[in-house]
């Protein structure tokens, strides 16, 4: 548990460079998911509060000193922010997990990711922005790329952290200012990540931190007309609720959203790995990943044997809290996360799936108090059941057969969802085959999560609009300004005098 030595007395937001508590002087209580105990409290901002820290974003992008600074010097800025950010990788990864509950492992590994996006944008903001073009009537004509303007970001409570880093980072290499809201159960470590900015130097209002529900502070920051851009990652309902807001004032959105992604196995495929990998991207992070591997697509011949063995593996994986070492799988983020995910579980077992093994909350070992469930298979599903088609956010695997490629394809691409999908195979050929019939932006073959900074991460369908990560990512926050230059001035002649 958190001593409270660690923490202040009420965590404040930060808006135009300063530390401040909400007007409306209320609070939220945070608490760690492996036990429920108040580990913070925190100041829970309104309209106003959103409203103060837009303007103050809105005011450093028009004037004072940020409009003036060069590539070079934001660069400077990310890696500053880095360097911090990296002294501190243990304490930033203690509190990631005492907040969202994952494994330590985990959360060292996010804050590390955090800190390489940081540099790797660094890098690209000095680089090359725009382009030139040889046409006639004496024209030099060119394009230039220039910053959005006022961002809104909004982040998730799976991994606050690498999400805020992801959105902070090519924000500010592209120029623009930024008002960012972690998720309410969720925001120590990005409140942390604000003093190493505070500490580096960032100018007032460049950066501002407002925190508070989404149906409030959220809702102005999708609606205000001072906004040029919202960024949202999370659920596909509030996504679509986000969209209907900023398109009020035709604003540039970027939505990273829900999935229920596919996991194709051949019968040829090599059996550890798959098998190794069909439990990593359904139980990694406790299922709660948008892009996790929750469809398990099973190559009929292959059934006998693969379920047995996925079962027994999932039957022997560790559930703990993630400051134990050896625990495996943490907590959900919350009491209402787990109710939500047993009442899928319920669902799926009234709509005549097998449970095959978990199913059920965690209440032994000292773990009583917590939100654990047991690692969660059903077989025997068919397409139009529930736990097959909707985004359960937890450790429950649906299994599906197939018989050959084409009824692979058609289950892998048989829900509303695009985000991921992986192919398990040793043929080569019929691997790029499938795999270019998906319809997901973030796919794999023989190997299921791993990513990178430097790729494009986003969806297809109602999985998102745009992409995050990447020279894709960046671009995302420049706008095209088209520049034409006479290079002999003189009347144009087109009106007779």
């Amino acid at each position: 548990m958190m001593l409270r030595s660690e923490i202040k007395a009420v965590e404040q937001m930060y808006i135009n460079g300063s530390w401040v508590t909400a007007i409306g002087e209320a609070t939220r209580k945070v608490v760690n998911p492996a036990n429920n105990e108040v580990i913070a409290i925190v100041t829970e901002g309104d309209v106003e509060d959103a409203a103060l820290a837009i303007k103050a974003a809105r005011d450093a992008f028009d004037q004072g000193v940020w409009p003036d600074m060069h590539a070079r010097d934001r660069a400077n800025l990310l890696n500053k922010i880095a360097d911090r950010l990296e002294e501190r990788v243990a304490e930033f990864a203690r509190l990631e997990t005492l907040n969202c509950g994952k494994p330590l492992r985990e959360a060292e590994y996010d804050i590390t990711d955090a800190v390489n996006q940081f540099r790797y944008y660094a890098g690209l903001t000095t680089k090359p922005h725009g382009v030139t073009y040889d046409v006639p009537d004496q024209i030099q004509a060119m394009v230039v790329r220039e910053p959005i303007g006022v961002v809104s970001q909004i982040i998730p409570w799976n991994y606050p952290i690498v999400m805020a880093a992801q959105k902070i980072a090519p924000a500010i290499a592209a120029g623009c200012t930024v008002v960012i809201k972690p998720a309410e159960t969720t925001p120590l470590t990005l409140i942390r990540l604000f003093e190493i900015i505070d500490e580096v130097g960032c100018p007032p209002g460049v950066l501002n931190l407002v925190m508070g529900s989404g149906a409030t502070v959220g809702h102005e920051m999708a609606r205000s007309p001072l906004v040029d851009k919202v960024a949202f990652t999370g659920g596909t309902e509030t996504g679509i609720k986000i969209m209907k807001t900023a398109a009020e004032t035709i604003k540039k959105v970027g939505l990273e959203l829900g999935g229920k992604s596919p996991n194709i196995v051949f019968a040829d495929a090599d059996f550890e790995t798959a098998v190794d990998y069909a439990l990593f991207g359904i139980f990694a992070n406790q299922g709660q990943v948008c892009s996790a591997g929750s469809r398990l697509l099973l190559e009929e011949s292959l059934v006998e044997k693969f379920i047995p063995e996925i079962v027994r593996r999932a039957k022997l994986i560790e559930v703990g809290p993630g400051l134990v070492e050896t625990s495996e799988m943490g907590p959900l983020i919350s009491e209402r996360q787990m109710q939500r995910v047993l009442e899928y579980v319920e669902i799926g077992k009234a709509e005549g799936a097998t449970l095959l093994c978990g199913g059920y909350r965690i209440m032994d070992n000292g773990l009583e108090h917590g939100n654990f469930v047991a690692p969660t298979i059903f077989g025997d599903t068919t397409p139009e059941m529930r736990i097959v088609q909707e985004e359960i956010f937890g450790p429950v695997l649906a299994i599906q057969t197939f018989r050959d490629e084409a009824e692979a394809i058609a289950l892998a691409n048989g829900t509303k969802y695009g985000l991921a999908g992986a192919v398990f195979t040793s043929d080569g050929a019929k691997a790029q085959r499938v795999i270019r019939k998906l319809r997901a932006g973030i796919t794999w073959i023989n190997a299921y999560h791993p990513t990178f900074n430097e790729a494009p991460w986003g969806g297809y369908k109602q999985s998102g609009i745009g992409r995050e990560l990447g020279t894709y990512g960046f671009e995302e926050y420049l706008e095209t300004k088209q520049i034409n230059i006479s290079l002999h001035t003189q009347p144009s002649g087109w009106f007779r005098n």
